[in-house]
């Protein structure tokens, strides 16, 4: 197993427990860090690796890539380099890091394999379903949720608004994408 954008490696720590080999991935120093401890006292072998979300594509396969990247539509065309505004901000239409994950999948996946993508409906569901299904993937929704704007959105409510991103002031829609070679 995969996991793109680990951050504090919990993901990567209980798909550990029932079995699988997993590495977990990260852009940021202290992501990894975080989760090579997080491993260690939870006494689960990792391989957490400092690398872009498609560093591996062509190298190895998985049975399962999971992922909940950054998709935080922020006023930049560019997701931030530095600081905490890193682990949530994918440029002006959060989709930064989606699109990526889109192209790589078919790649990252063994023929069997299966891709879980988590992201808000305000990044584009359907284009992710049509990037997927256009790099030769089998893409559904397999889950989707009514939850509160956590505090990043909150904080941008008025510019999301005015940007026609944003209707429901105090929900967002989150989606879970099951992708599989077609």
């Amino acid at each position: 197993m995969l996991e793109l954008g680990t951050g504090t490696g919990a993901l990567a720590i209980l798909a550990s427990r029932s079995g699988p080999w997993v590495m977990a991935v990260d852009i940021s120093r202290r992501a990894v860090l975080s989760a090579r401890l997080n491993a260690r006292l939870a006494r689960e072998r990792i391989e957490v690796r400092r690398r872009a979300f498609t560093v591996d594509r062509g190298r190895r396969a998985f049975d399962l890539v999971i992922s909940n990247p950054p998709y935080v539509p922020c006023r930049t065309v560019r997701p931030a380099r530095h600081g905490a505004a890193r682990a949530w901000d994918a440029g002006h239409d959060g989709r930064a890091f989606i699109d990526q994950i889109c192209e790589a999948a078919p790649t990252m996946l063994r023929p069997t394999g299966a891709l879980l993508l988590v992201h808000s409906a305000l990044s584009g569901t359907d284009e992710t379903l049509n990037r997927l299904t256009k790099a030769g993937m089998r893409a559904t929704v397999a889950d989707r949720a009514f939850v509160p704007l956590g505090p990043v959105l909150r904080s941008r409510r008025d510019w999301l608004r005015r940007e026609g991103i944003l209707a429901d002031e105090q929900h967002e829609e989150l989606v879970v994408i099951r992708a599989e070679h077609a």
